[in-house]
């Protein structure tokens, strides 16, 4: 079974879950009648929901039961992260995203940045709904963390960071944001064992981008332009280990042993969770990430 299909059927698990995060998403659609089509695909396209699924499988997997508040927090948390990804498209100049042109390329530069901030309203109003500060704290110090690592990103570029550099990124721009997925699910949960699941989480997430910045070196991925990255001057994590652009084969091993490493932190902790169709989802889910 190949790593789509393996994925595909992990996630018809929670698959009403997914659906109902989905439909939310589409309600935030009406910002300019000419806009609104590509919005909409770009929005409800071909995604992973990587984030809204791991915190099912991890709700789902301690023993509890989503509510109606923790489909409005993980359609906040999507809406975030396409938002973020409006942005990121302009500052790097993309003109493919999931295998179509981005907002910036079928427009204009302002209209997907306006086009993001309309979304990160969207999201605001979604936390509202909460009535919840500690969820609300958590998600603006998130956004912030994922500012600092973009800015550190981009007054570094042509640099090769520190592996301890690359690691704070990544914490900062993806690892944050699955936290606030996980963390904040078992906050409305009324959960007392919030560092437990932020723990998780930011494993979890790191596990995720580092296999991510593999792919990009390896290939692998089709929906995203090979080595772009490197073309854009930023060296993840198989250059710093290989210390120059040349010769990465030492630096795709040993990134690949450092993805491992944050694999099996977070397979130690679902260790902790009572034998589930949903905590054996999450470890292989967990181990499909080492599918490079």
């Amino acid at each position: 079974m190949n790593f789509g299909d393996k994925y595909q059927q992990i996630s018809n698990l929670v698959k009403e879950d997914i659906l109902k995060v989905e439909a939310e998403l589409q309600t935030e659609i009406g910002l300019f009648p000419a806009l609104d089509p590509a919005l909409k695909s770009f929005l409800t396209g071909k995604s992973k929901r990587i984030r809204p699924l791991s915190a099912f499988l991890y709700l789902r997997a301690a023993g509890i039961e989503p509510e109606e508040n923790h489909y409005i927090l993980q359609t906040a948390v999507e809406i975030i992260h396409n938002a973020s990804l409006l942005h990121d498209d302009v500052v790097d100049e993309c003109k493919i995203r999931r295998g179509k042109n981005t907002i910036n390329n079928e427009f204009n530069n302002k209209t997907a940045i306006l086009s993001g901030d309309y979304l990160l309203a969207a999201a605001l109003d979604r936390l509202n709904r909460l009535n919840n500060p500690q969820i609300t704290a958590m998600c603006a110090d998130t956004m912030r963390e994922m500012c600092r690592g973009e800015i550190f990103q981009d007054f570094t570029r042509g640099k090769i960071p520190s592996i301890e550099e690359y690691l704070k990124k990544t914490e900062q721009k993806t690892a944050g944001l699955f936290k606030t997925a996980i963390a904040g699910a078992m906050i409305l949960s009324g959960s007392k064992d919030i560092a437990t699941a932020a723990d998780f989480a930011i494993n979890f997430g790191t596990a995720f981008q580092i296999r991510d910045d593999l792919l990009n070196i390896l290939k692998s991925d089709s929906l995203k332009p090979a080595e772009n990255d490197i073309k854009c001057g930023i060296y993840n994590a198989p250059v710093i280990f290989a210390g120059s652009l040349q010769n990465l084969e030492r630096g795709i091993e040993k990134t690949g042993d450092l993805l491992n490493n944050y694999v099996i932190k977070a397979l130690k902790i679902v260790e902790g969770f009572k034998n589930t169709q949903y905590k054996t989802a999450l470890e292989e889910l967990l181990e499909l990430l080492n599918d490079v």
